[in-house]
């Protein structure tokens, strides 16, 4: 999902338009799969002192009405991307860490069909595959 206008995306989830979420907002559009400490650097460029804390509680809000979805590689700091909404996988690096987006494994929701849900109705699956990427496949 592409952010065009990060006011009035913000608008669209009834969230009240700032200047630090813009901000914010704006430099995880630029940055996909960005830890939150990329994006309080890029906001302090932006805007001057802003807290770390007010960049994660921001983070946190985006999260919850659907403009940012956060990703917890294992052994990974948390990353934040606004792709949200088609149930994408993603592909980490061993390596360097880096992440890539993959699509549905299947082509829709939920990606797979598990063996046993245990009486869950799923309706959405994370999936990370791991390997090496170009780079450090030259190393």
């Amino acid at each position: 999902m592409p952010v065009t206008d990060p006011a009035e995306e913000l608008r669209s989830v009834s969230l009240r338009v700032t200047k630090q979420r813009t901000a914010v907002l704006r430099a995880v559009a630029q940055r996909p799969h960005v830890e939150a400490e990329a994006v309080a650097r890029e906001v302090r460029a932006e805007l001057g002192a802003v807290s770390t804390q007010a960049v994660y509680d921001i983070l946190a809000a985006l999260g919850e009405v659907g403009l940012v979805r956060r990703i917890e590689p294992a052994g990974s700091p948390a990353r934040f991307e606004v792709r949200t909404g088609d149930n994408h996988h993603h592909v980490v690096c061993r390596g360097c860490g880096a992440v890539a987006d993959v699509d549905c494994v299947v082509g829709e929701r939920p990606c797979l069909a598990p063996s046993d849900t245990g009486g869950f109705v799923v309706d959405e699956a994370e999936v990370t595959y791991w390997g090496y990427c170009p780079s450090c496949q030259e190393n």
